[in-house]
């Protein structure tokens, strides 16, 4: 099976799966046109959560266009992404980008959550490490 195919299990699909999410996000990261919240998963694989509300985007057709191109961005980056549930909800006129800007731009919120939780692990193994050179004294 390839590394890049988006099945079920690399989705959220319940309300459930949200509710940790929007709880206890660790990670938030946001421009004008959306808002990523990401937390610690206990699932095998990163998740992704999307919340295109009717209210900020009025169109199906567009609503479906933004979730496509969101699934298809986490598709070719879920290899990079820790074990890491991420929501991202749309904001209003999200769905005027051109399409090209609208790559770039959920490109770049992803690196920025892939940066982050790398920064934060980074710093959690120094501790470790400092707190086990104590230990050892």
């Amino acid at each position: 099976m390839s590394t890049e195919a988006f099945p079920k299990t690399a989705r959220l699909l319940n309300a459930r799966d949200y509710k940790p999410v929007f709880d206890h996000s660790r990670y938030k990261v946001s421009n004008k046109h959306f808002l990523f919240l990401a937390t610690a998963s206990q699932a095998r694989r990163p998740r992704i959560g999307l919340v295109i509300a009717k209210k900020h985007i009025p169109k199906a057709v567009q609503r479906n266009r933004l979730k496509r191109a969101l699934r298809e961005a986490f598709r070719l980056h879920q290899a990079n992404i820790p074990l890491i549930d991420i929501v991202v909800l749309a904001r209003k006129d999200a769905d005027k980008l051109p399409p090209v800007e609208l790559r770039s731009m959920i490109n770049k919120l992803i690196d920025d959550i892939i940066t982050r939780e790398a920064r934060d692990t980074k710093e959690k193994d120094k501790k470790a490490t400092r707190q086990q050179e104590t230990l050892h004294k």
